[in-house]
């Protein structure tokens, strides 16, 4: 949980009670501003009434000049305020960092194997800053106002004490009005920074796993759950944009409401021995000190009051749950029901021919291959010789420049915009496994649009070896975070969802390249065992074995066959496989 507003207070409380010096530094220049607001509204009302009013020139300039004199003031006491105000917000600055820095090397003592926090990078630069210049906004705009408004109203009781009767109520009912708005505007503005963090998660977990959304049909769910967060998001934002509509009414009547009632009601002063020069006086007042600081005080509070809580928050001790994730659809438990797998298709590539663009070499040229079904076959070839191309064209996330790819004597692209069907008849499993936030049970179903039973999880899960994560994590229903699993765990995850999906087409595409020799066997003879078609891009050898055929990619000409068969007539083969065993020993 993170750290909330009640246990903030107590601890900004320390944090200024240390610093009772700097505040009553802060506070002596700050006197000399309210000085500064004083003179300016009295010496413009003496000017009027005893200087031009009353014939006397040089009087009224006089004033005018004591006036003048208030601007220099002030200007000498905000620099020493800004001088005053470094020596509060540099110590909060240093105190976060220091802060961020203990609680990351604890963390990293705590968990060594657990992943390098890359947002450490983000709190000690971006977010301290942001702490450091609210904070110091707050402080500024705050005894500003506090000075200022008490310069105005002592310079306005000693010009009349009437214009307090027209001034003040207004005031107090556009503050308490500003007040009130304050925690549900600070709860709105953390809704949408919640909801905008869900949103880019979001994006952010669908930008690494796009190439098996696409191919595995997952498109249309995913589309869903993302205008899902954008219509939450725009709820908020609505939300919010009326809270300030709230707060700029609060303003109107607090800095726009007395100038309006004081010129309403200047016949009604002047009869009770007001004078004109103090009529000027308090709209000087109004219009040059207390409306310029309230309208400060209302945005510094809306806007950097409630980006200091939240960064604060983020800054303390204590994991943050971070944005919840989408539930996703069409998952619940249907006892005694199994995935139904449809036909297991033919693949066919007829003359393929692909390039990345039109002036490249390509990348697979003129390529005949019938995969048979239920046929277990393994591609493999050198680096960027093309292997993971090939398994783009047989999930219809590419189009060949030349020839088909056929499944099910259809072209395999000309699937890519049904998701439905597609899911149903092939899933793609990268080397980088999507896993979404969730729980474990939701992220093995999100292939299956008709759920699927315990028992054929529980199945899914020992075939392929998810035990022990599954046990790890507190069962089946435990809450998944992808940033605490590490590559191998989310591979497991991935082809867990893809042993229990429906599609009778699997491609592995190096999808166990982050497991150990011997649960990558585990993983490899479960799908070989289920119904269906599976091709794997080999990343050991041992693959290679445990194929019915191999494909050999030299990026010219392609050879297909046994292991035997291959060693005797492919130099390629011949030299991956030395490659292999040399590695292994």
């Amino acid at each position: 949980m993170t750290t909330t507003r009640s246990q903030l207070l107590p601890q900004a409380l320390r944090f200024l009670g240390h610093r009772k010096r700097v505040l009553l530094k802060l506070g002596g220049w700050s006197l000399l501003e309210s000085a500064h607001t004083f003179l300016g509204g009295y010496g413009v009302a003496m000017a009027l009434d005893r200087g031009f009013l009353a014939g006397r020139t040089g009087t009224g300039l006089a004033w005018l000049a004591v006036a003048a004199l208030a601007v220099v003031i002030g200007g000498l006491a905000t620099g020493g305020v800004f001088r005053g105000l470094a020596d509060l917000v540099e110590p909060l600055r240093d105190g976060l960092v220091r802060r961020v820095v203990r609680r990351s090397l604890d963390q990293a003592l705590a968990e060594p194997a657990q992943a390098a926090d890359s947002s450490v990078v983000s709190r000690l630069t971006n977010q301290t800053e942001i702490a450091r210049d609210s904070f110091a906004g707050l402080v500024l705009v705050a005894r500003s106002f506090v000075f200022t408004a008490v310069g105005a109203l002592v310079g306005l009781a000693a010009l009349a004490p009437a214009l307090l009767v027209v001034v003040v109520p207004p005031l107090l009912t556009g503050l308490l009005l500003f007040l009130a708005t304050l925690a549900p505007m600070a709860a709105r503005q953390r809704d949408f920074l919640r909801a905008d963090e869900a949103l880019s998660a979001q994006f952010g977990s669908m930008a690494q796993g796009l190439r098996d959304v696409v191919a595995c049909g997952a498109g249309a769910p995913m589309a869903a759950q993302t205008h899902a967060l954008i219509e939450q998001e725009a709820r908020a934002a609505r939300s919010l944009a009326r809270w300030a509509g709230a707060r700029s009414l609060s303003l109107g009547v607090a800095g726009h409401l007395p100038v309006v009632l004081l010129l309403v009601a200047a016949p009604w002063l002047l009869r009770h021995g007001v004078t004109a020069g103090a009529l000027l006086g308090a709209l000087t007042f109004l219009t040059q000190a207390l409306l310029p600081a309230l309208h400060n005080l209302m945005n510094a509070l809306g806007a950097a009051g409630t980006r200091l809580l939240v960064v604060l928050g983020r800054l303390s001790p204590g994991p943050d749950p971070g944005p919840a994730a989408p539930e996703p659809g069409g998952t619940p438990e249907q006892p005694g029901h199994a995935p139904r797998r449809p036909g297991v298709p033919r693949v066919e590539l007829r003359g393929v021919t692909f390039a990345y663009g039109p002036g490249a070499q390509p990348v697979l040229r003129g390529l005949d291959l019938t995969i048979e079904p239920g046929e277990h076959l393994t591609v493999v070839g050198p680096s960027g010789i093309g292997k993971s191309t090939l398994t783009c064209l047989l999930a219809g996330l590419l189009e060949p420049d030349k020839g088909e790819v056929r499944l099910h004597d259809r072209p395999a692209h000309a699937q890519a915009g049904r998701g439905a069907d597609l899911s149903r008849l092939r899933v793609l499993i990268p080397q980088q496994a999507y896993v979404f936030t969730g729980s474990l049970y939701q992220n093995l179903l999100y292939l299956c649009p008709d759920g699927a039973s315990r028992s054929a999880v529980d199945a899914a899960s020992e075939a392929v070896g998810l035990g022990p994560l599954v046990h790890r994590l507190g069962g089946i229903d435990a809450h998944v975070d992808p940033a605490t699993l590490s590559q191998g765990e989310r591979q497991l995850i991935a082809l867990g969802r893809s042993y229990l999906s429906p599609a009778p087409l699997v491609i592995l595409d190096e999808a166990t390249c982050h497991l150990d020799p011997a649960a990558e066997a585990r993983a490899e003879r479960a799908f070989a065992q289920r119904p269906g078609t599976l091709i794997v891009v080999a990343h050991r050898i041992s693959s290679a074995l445990r194929a019915d055929r191999i494909l050999v990619l030299d990026g010219l000409n392609a050879a297909c066959g046994g292991h035997q068969e291959l060693l005797d007539h492919s130099p390629l083969y011949r030299d991956l496989v030395g490659r292999w065993h040399a590695e292994r020993n």
